[in-house]
């Protein structure tokens, strides 16, 4: 319901008052984790099947439709861009989602990380920096589109522990406990589409990506002191 109420409600009431008020375009933040479900193969690109294991990935999805529908009879324009696990500087720790930022307090503050399953389960990452330069180059390009953002390779749990803690030095370990309903194993995502249409590619790897977004939660950590 909160999923339903939030996304699919909330969005209508937006897409709404664009049409009503003559908004020349939406850019929609969909999601490439959540709305294949478990994958055929990768990495995934918009023609896979979409069949999400989770109320969010299905809610995410139909707003899609939505557009799509006020497109046809409202001449509202759009691009869907299909988000990765996007990470970095800012990102709230105290969320359900976004692991390199809730890694990253835990361990500043000497807490275990938790862990959902054994860790192997992956993901595609990009720094949010990357994303924040496809939304800008999808205000004027892929009308209509809808696209992946990724880098197309997968990166599991363990490995940005790993990072994270080889970036911070600390011997502290994580900790494992049973895997959550609704959370697919892989996924990464085929970007050929958005590299086409958008001239868009990541161009900050996850070492770096990682290493910037140490460094803001460590001068958040000392100003707070």
């Amino acid at each position: 319901m909160f999923d339903a109420q939030v996304n699919v409600l909330g969005s209508i009431n937006l897409i709404q008052l664009c049409a009503v008020y003559g908004i020349k375009k939406v850019i929609y933040a969909s999601t490439g984790g959540a709305i294949y479900g478990e994958p055929e193969y990768l990495p995934a690109d918009e023609d896979h099947p979409i069949r999400p294991l989770s109320q969010y990935g299905i809610t995410k999805h139909i707003v899609e439709h939505y557009l799509y529908l006020y497109r046809y009879n409202y001449h509202l324009n759009y691009t869907i861009l299909r988000y990765p696990n996007v990470y970095g500087p800012r990102q709230d720790p105290h969320g359900e989602a976004g692991v390199v930022a809730i890694f990253t307090e835990a361990l500043f503050r000497g807490k275990r990380p938790t862990i959902y399953g054994d860790g192997t389960h992956t993901r595609d990452y990009v720094f949010v920096g990357d994303i924040v330069e496809a939304n800008l180059l999808a205000m004027e390009r892929g009308d209509g589109q809808v696209m992946n953002l990724g880098w197309g390779w997968e990166v599991s749990v363990n490995e940005i522990f790993g990072t994270l803690k080889n970036h911070l030095a600390t011997d502290i370990e994580p900790l494992y406990v049973p895997e959550r309903l609704g959370e697919i194993h892989r996924i990464c995502l085929d970007s050929t589409k958005a590299q086409k249409e958008l001239g868009w590619k990541p161009q900050v790897d996850l070492d770096e990506g990682i290493q910037r977004t140490v460094e803001y939660y460590s001068k958040r950590q000392s100003e707070a002191c």
